[in-house]
């Protein structure tokens, strides 16, 4: 019966064509690899072959990534790839590595932020070329490189053997230290240096067998909950190691982060806002996807990632284009859920998404324990996101951070403000999903039906605990700006810089805007725009396109104390009408 079972399933990948003309792997990756070339030759013949004055002078952060391209699109045989042998990527690679080689002369290479990252493209661009460096100039990078390598190795030692490859332990979050095993691994493979491929090593095992979680990630501040867009840096390192190891639980952690990427990746390849305690805005995959490939599935995804990559040649993303075409791993397609007409997944902890038709339907009840001080981690403060297929993201889910006006739930009751929920519980079935979240003085039940093809309903039925609260419940809406918003009492705006304020008369029970309506709970506020904070700026945004609105209802209890039951019951309905 397995075996019968196991042919079926590979006569289905075989016979498998995604529903939607995908990207066709790794040509694609091919494809814009050549744009990121003729834009980096562009910037040498204007700049000249300085690392600093490139950077400052249009190339971009992590310049250094360009040597990548030229260095697979040279030496990677493949009927998608007219440049092999090119000479002129031959020329580009070696510039671009002896201005890095100069860079690093100077001790200017690893003072800028990340450059670890930088050596990594270098050091792989070293072994692709080795053959066509001579003598002179493969003992200089090769100098180099060990220079910047020593500096991870310095520091990832100590460290070996912490508690947890997390931030409140390590001092970094665990991509960083993934990618310095990936430096220091890779270093002693090409090098012959095997203090430094032990070292990568021992730190990879511990990745690959202690500090994934069960549903496929690795927590970048703590294993309660994933960090979706650096989960995929971490996984290009794991991949890296699968690579020159062969190592069969490499594989295996690889299968379970294609697991969770799979199902937490909206239609335009962006990763599930909700899920994410650093970044507010989801990345497109264009990290570590050639890990994913090793299985039909992951195929699938990393197709459908690929439609959605930038055309930005700047090199600052190309290096890990360049890498997804150097391992790619080609072979059959399986469906994924996004082809799929209905499914769900729940994970061991309380997160899940629901695909039903054109939506998806992320939800979190994560709990974790708040970074006060770094302000890198966002509160996880957001419960529910919406994702239609056409229409893009309507509700979004996003963390902030010191921001309680965005987040889900918010209460103050005897002058203690609390934003973040204390318990959790998600249950998913066939009929639908309830995320349960509990405060201080309430908790709340939001139950959400299967969505039918055009609409979804999204209930809250609040109950109270003893003295009431004050607390409202808040929802973020991805408006666009130069559209028109259409309010149920007739009023139009057309959404720019001039701040809303509409309060439940104006709104008139609904509003319209984008190709959706959404039927509002009585007493519902609107407010637009209101900037959410962004950790990299440690400052809330000021422009328009990372704006959202926020709708707000009170939470109305009774003065009474004790439990009461289902005390308010807050409606939401968003109904998808047409075509933008």
């Amino acid at each position: 019966m397995k075996t019968a079972m196991l042919c079926a399933a590979a006569m289905l990948c075989l016979a498998w064509a995604p529903r939607a003309s995908g990207a066709s792997l790794p040509g694609a990756y091919f494809e814009r690899m050549a744009k990121s070339v003729a834009f980096v030759q562009e910037r040498l013949d204007a700049s000249g072959p300085n690392l600093r004055a490139l950077e400052e002078g249009g190339g971009g952060l992590h310049f250094p990534y360009a040597i990548l391209s030229p260095a697979v699109l040279y030496t990677k045989q493949h009927p998608a790839n007219p440049n092999y042998r090119n000479p002129k990527m031959l020329q580009q690679a070696i510039v671009i590595g002896d201005l890095l080689a100069a860079a690093s002369e100077e001790r200017y290479f690893e003072t800028r932020l990340d450059s670890d990252w930088d050596t990594y493209m270098w050091m792989e661009a070293y072994r692709l070329l080795e053959g066509e460096l001579g003598t002179e100039r493969k003992a200089r990078w090769r100098k180099e490189i060990l220079h910047n390598v020593g500096i991870v190795e310095e520091w990832a030692r100590p460290r070996k053997d912490f508690p947890w490859y997390a931030t409140p332990y390590i001092g970094t979050s665990s991509n960083h230290y993934a990618l310095y095993a990936m430096n220091l691994f890779l270093a002693g493979k090409v090098f012959k240096e095997p203090e430094m491929e032990a070292l990568g090593k021992h730190i990879y095992r511990r990745f690959v067998t202690t500090e994934q979680a069960e549903d496929g990630y690795w927590g970048e501040h703590s294993r309660n909950g994933p960090t979706i867009g650096y989960n995929h840096l971490t996984t290009a390192a794991v991949a890296l190691y699968s690579e020159h190891s062969d190592d069969p639980d490499a594989i295996r952690a690889l299968r379970k982060a294609t697991d969770l990427h799979k199902w937490f990746t909206f239609f335009d390849g962006t990763n599930a806002d909700v899920m994410d305690d650093r970044n507010r805005y989801g990345h497109t995959g264009s990290n570590g996807t050639f890990g994913f490939s090793r299985f039909p599935d992951g195929r699938r995804l990393a197709e459908m990632q690929a439609d959605t990559l930038t055309t930005n040649p700047r090199p600052g993303n190309w290096g890990w284009v360049a890498q997804n075409a150097l391992y790619y791993h080609e072979g059959p397609l399986a469906p994924i859920p996004q082809d799929e007409d209905r499914a769900y997944r729940q994970l061991h902890i309380t997160a899940g998404m629901r695909k039903a038709g054109p939506w998806m339907i992320a939800l979190s009840g994560i709990i974790d324990t708040p970074a006060p001080l770094n302000r890198f981690y966002l509160d996880r403060q957001g419960n529910v996101s919406v994702f239609h297929k056409e229409l893009g993201q309507i509700i979004s889910g996003a963390n902030s951070k010191n921001q309680p006006e965005l987040a889900t739930f918010v209460e103050t009751t005897s002058g203690v403000t609390l934003h973040t929920p204390m318990s959790s519980r998600l249950q998913m079935n066939p009929q639908g999903d309830r995320l349960s979240l509990a405060y201080l003085r309430f908790f709340s039940d939001l139950e959400i039906p299967e969505p039918s093809a055009n609409e979804v309903k999204l209930n809250f039925r609040i109950t109270g605990k003893y003295e009431p609260p004050e607390a409202r419940l808040t929802l973020q809406l991805c408006l666009h700006p130069g559209e028109e918003l259409v309010t149920g009492a007739g009023k139009r705006y057309v959404l720019g810089k001039e701040p809303l304020d509409l309060d439940a008369a104006a709104l008139g029970g609904e509003i319209r805007h984008h190709g959706w309506k959404l039927q509002l709970d009585p007493g519902t506020r609107l407010t637009w725009p209101v900037y959410p904070y962004n950790p990299y700026q440690n400052a809330r945004e000021t422009t328009l396109d990372h704006a959202v609105a926020t709708i707000t209802v009170p939470l109305k209890f009774k003065g009474k104390s004790g439990i009461r039951p289902n005390e308010q019951e807050i409606r939401f309905t968003l109904t998808a009408t047409g075509k933008p």
